[in-house]
């Protein structure tokens, strides 16, 4: 894997560097917000771009947004010491796949590293994706086993595709919350837990090859058999 790291912070970036370089991750490091756009758009063997939120010329979350008008379809994971849901929620509506708070451990970045490099290699959102025996098709809102049909309600179906959308990384509730019903709603997580018992069920019944575990007190996280 190689990935691109844009952070201003030269403790940590030397440290990051080096940690990724151990891992056996090719790591190409800058420390302008401003450099990011050229070195993505026209470097095009990185597989992730790691963009702290605040640099100097411009922020990581700008520059993630530019990328994505622009039609860049690589992995974005934003680091920030921003944790408020309005925060997170504005990092993902810039076109972020992830995003990782500081501090951080390097195992955490690691595997959420791990979970985006497999999707690097396809479109951030193909009109169908493979998980485990299931096939879901974007185009027709349909989940198959087969030929078999796994019927999901629409709300169901939005929540699955997230989950498949981050497979093997922990989705919070309130990320949940935000993706599919928006910052302006009276749902809560209890709702959330609902859908989810009613998705497992469907999953369980089908024989799916996939199962939705909860993490106690954060949210969920999908993951093939």
């Amino acid at each position: 894997m190689r990935v691109l790291l844009a952070e201003d912070d030269t403790k940590l970036g030397k440290l990051t560097k080096y940690m990724l370089e151990q891992n056996k991750i090719s790591a190409e490091w800058i420390q302008r917000g401003d450099e990011i756009y050229d070195f993505a758009m026209y470097n095009d063997e990185y597989d992730v771009l790691i963009l702290d939120w605040m640099l100097p010329g411009e922020s990581g979350v700008e520059a993630c947004r530019k990328l994505r008008k622009a039609g860049y379809q690589k992995a974005v994971l934003l680091l920030t010491a921003r944790d408020s849901i309005e925060d997170r929620v504005t990092g993902l509506d810039a076109g972020a796949d992830d995003y990782l708070v500081k501090p951080f451990e390097f195992a955490e970045l690691m595997a959420r590293l791990r979970a985006l490099g497999r999707r690097s290699s396809q479109k951030l959102q193909q009109d169908t994706t493979e998980v485990g025996r299931l096939t879901l098709d974007r185009i027709s809102k349909q989940l198959k086993k087969g030929e078999q049909d796994v019927q999901l309600s629409p709300r169901e179906f939005q929540i699955f595709d997230l989950l498949v959308q981050n497979i093997g990384i922990v989705v919070p509730r309130d990320i949940i919350l935000d993706r599919i019903w928006g910052l302006e709603t009276e749902v809560s997580s209890n709702n959330i837990d609902s859908y989810v018992k009613l998705i497992r069920k469907k999953l369980e019944q089908a024989d799916g090859g996939v199962q939705i575990n909860t993490i106690r007190g954060v949210g969920y996280k999908l993951e093939a058999e």
